[in-house]
């Protein structure tokens, strides 16, 4: 249910379980983290979902089970934030939950128009993956952050975008090739260039 396509440099990992909204079970979540662990040599890594939804969090009963507040989302966010190469969320639609860990850590997150972004973490009795509130204020601002962890606020795409949560919006057809655009020149450039830049921009 996690489909990892290489093309040289190029990492492209897939949430495939359309069929529930791409939640995520543990064993998943356990395969993203290995993934990411192991991405060191990927000079881009792209995360996506198939279907119209880029996943829903947590799977229902799993989170009932313990998920919910397990440290694997937090292992994930941290993994993917390591890497040296370039880490882009391919947001093919919804971004709810548990979820929104993996893309708050990419370096770039582009959506389509479609896509609504919301986190009910307070709602539900638990609270966030510690490092997520921070990478989400440090986007979209304290007050605006606040406004969905705390009042539950559901974001449109275009709010997201005029928010600082998503970087660009593309159509649905055209996602694949949005990607392909902003991977090409790091694919092309030197890997400690590409990784020099990347570390100034964190400075």
């Amino acid at each position: 249910m996690i489909d990892l396509a290489r093309e040289g440099g190029l990492w492209r990992v897939t949430i495939n379980r359309p069929d529930k909204a791409n939640s995520l079970t543990p064993e998943m979540l356990e395969r993203l983290v290995e993934i990411a662990a192991a991405a060191q040599e990927a000079r881009v890594l792209v995360l996506t979902g198939a279907g119209k939804v880029f996943s829903a969090g947590a799977d229902l009963d799993a989170a009932r089970a313990g998920l919910a507040t397990s440290e694997v989302w937090e292992r994930l966010s941290a993994a993917i934030a390591a890497l040296p190469g370039l880490t882009i969320a391919a947001l093919n639609g919804t971004l709810a939950g548990g979820a929104f860990g993996m893309a708050l850590a990419c370096d770039l997150r582009i959506a389509v128009p479609e896509a609504k972004f919301f986190y009910p973490v307070m709602k539900l009795g638990y609270l966030p993956q510690p490092s997520d509130p921070a990478r989400l204020a440090a986007l979209v601002g304290p007050a605006r952050a606040k406004l969905v962890l705390m009042g539950g606020a559901r974001l449109s795409a275009e709010e997201a975008l005029r928010f600082g949560l998503v970087d660009r919006l593309v159509p649905s057809d055209g996602l694949h090739e949005a990607v392909r655009d902003l991977a090409v020149d790091t694919l092309a450039a030197s890997p400690e260039v590409a990784r020099g830049i990347k570390a100034l921009c964190r400075a």
